[in-house]
């Protein structure tokens, strides 16, 4: 049977796109398959580029996010449309100066003191919302081990004496509003302590075992909506203490605690029906490792919807380490609104893998809204990563550990996936990288130094050919160098950016009805 193919002329694609419409709701999926004919495939070397820390691009393209080399300024760029362009073939002409600078490409919107004199940004967290009015920025002081004894605090948990949040209006840089957290510990690396959904955003503490859910408003203000760790409800404080005997020097667990002890029991009790081997049971289930429940602590949190939160528990040292593969960790899922928690699997079962694999799209929690979250490519809505996932399943040598590797991903931390075409599977693959040492002539020493580079090739899925080849270098010398990964970047979500908005605005005005 033969396959398919579209046309390699993007004229050609333009002028079949006017006689052949779209199915309903496939208007974006054609324009997708646009950068087909779009890829990167020229990269310049030594651009005059800003002596900045650079974090990120908003999936819309539409802002380039930065922070100075003292991580005390936010700078923040737009985007721009290409400005040299040549009638023949560009490989027999030379790019004029301006397209070897930094300007050529971006304009500065403003640059603002983010952080105090001893904050610094925490260069690897910026989160935005859905509508890319506001981006949430993170400063902190140097983090301590010595922590000192603090009642409710988890010892072992290192402290940082300040954390702030900042929520800023991305348009113009303004400071709408900051939350502080004193004496504290929050995972600041790669977003991983926060997450955003919609207008909830939830922070983990992991020093005081608190999850601070907040809701950003209209108005750029952070109102607290609950906290859940010590109380689930809003009025436990308040009746415990109402309640509570004088003279009693004990201390309870605290409620997220009981509820995760509450369910493992419940759910022990029922998987034997008969009366007098379901205390033998219970014994050998639960009160044998009763100690090792009571000393679990939250990881990490994100949101499944407006009223669901996923939850990992684990030990006091996997909570703060990097490498989490052998550490024993459970997955719950708990309702805010009965603080209930309705179902629990330990990260070796096969059960919460089943789901991993079937409804993998579920863990990230794109609000329905989105407009680009829908079009990730995920081992359950694309058959080509499945396929990718299940050779490498068959490659492990214990499933066990297969599980167990493939579970330290969740929950999932917010906004770590791009949405760009590029990254569809369904219109590209790519190979795995090849390292190789760039050797370099005598006159090209004196500009670059020698560098290991990347070659990952860019294939277009239904054929053999290569569309592309990025580039992405690791230098040994100053910081020249960052140019060539930096200038592949900047091309691609470029080139999203220009051609989203181009043929987003002529597809709705024609598909409109």
């Amino acid at each position: 049977m033969a396959r398919y193919f579209r046309s390699s002329n993007l004229a050609s694609r333009i002028f079949d796109r006017q006689l052949i419409s779209p199915l309903p709701g496939a208007t974006v999926n054609t324009i997708r398959q646009f950068y087909e004919n779009l890829v990167p495939s020229y990269t310049i070397y030594d651009i005059d580029c800003p002596d900045y820390s650079f974090r990120k691009f908003t999936d819309d393209g539409k802002y380039l996010v930065a922070f100075s080399r003292n991580h005390q300024d936010l700078i923040v760029y737009r985007p721009i449309w290409f400005t040299y362009s040549c009638n023949e073939e560009c490989e027999t002409h030379e790019l004029p100066p301006k397209a070897k600078k930094f300007d050529s490409f971006f304009k500065q919107l403003y640059s603002i003191p983010l952080a105090s004199s001893n904050e610094y940004i925490c260069k690897d967290f910026f989160l935005y919302m859905e509508c890319h009015r506001f981006g949430l920025f993170a400063t902190s002081t140097a983090q301590s081990n010595e922590s000192t004894a603090t009642e409710g605090a988890i010892h072992g948990v290192p402290l940082i004496e300040k954390i702030t949040f900042h929520l800023v209006r991305l348009e113009d840089g303004v400071i709408l509003d900051e939350k502080a957290f004193c004496n504290d510990f929050i995972n600041l690396a790669h977003s991983i302590g926060a997450y955003m959904y919609e207008d909830l955003l939830c922070i983990v503490s992991l020093r005081y075992q608190t999850i601070h859910i907040l809701q950003i408003r209209d108005s750029g203000n952070l109102v607290e909506v609950r906290n859940i760790g010590a109380f689930c409800r809003e009025d436990d404080e308040l009746f415990l203490h109402s309640h509570i005997q004088t003279g009693y020097g004990g201390s309870f667990l605290p409620g997220i605690k009981q509820r995760l002890l509450s369910y493992i029991f419940c759910k022990t009790w029922n998987e034997v029906p008969d009366q007098t081997l379901r205390v033998q049971h219970l014994k050998k289930k639960f009160y044998f490792h009763f100690q090792d429940y009571v000393d679990l602590i939250i990881w990490k949190v994100q949101f499944l919807d407006r009223h669901h939160l996923f939850v990992k528990f684990g030990s006091v040292d996997g909570g703060v380490s990097r490498s989490t593969d052998q550490n024993l960790a459970f997955f719950a899922v708990y309702n805010m609104e009965t603080t209930d928690i309705v179902s629990l699997h330990q990260n070796s079962s096969e059960d919460i893998y089943a789901l991993f694999e079937q409804f993998y799209d579920h863990f990230h929690a794109n609000p329905q809204a989105s407009s680009h979250g829908k079009f990730i490519s995920s081992h359950s809505n694309d058959i080509h990563a499945l396929d990718q996932l299940r050779v490498i399943k068959n490659k492990a040598s214990s499933s066990s550990q297969f599980v167990k590797k493939m579970m330290t991903s969740l929950p999932y931390t917010c906004q770590s996936q791009s949405p760009s075409p590029y990254f569809d599977l369904s219109l590209f693959r790519y190979d795995e990288k090849v390292q190789i040492l760039v050797l370099l002539t005598a006159e090209q020493k004196e500009s670059r130094p020698s560098c290991f580079t990347h070659f990952s090739r860019l294939h277009f899925r239904f054929s053999r050919l290569i569309c592309s080849q990025l580039l992405s270098t690791s230098i040994s010398g100053d910081r020249k160098g960052i140019t060539v990964a930096l200038v592949v970047f900047v091309s691609l979500v470029n080139l999203q950016h220009c051609w989203w908005q181009s043929f987003g605005h002529m597809c709705s005005s024609r598909y409109a009805d």
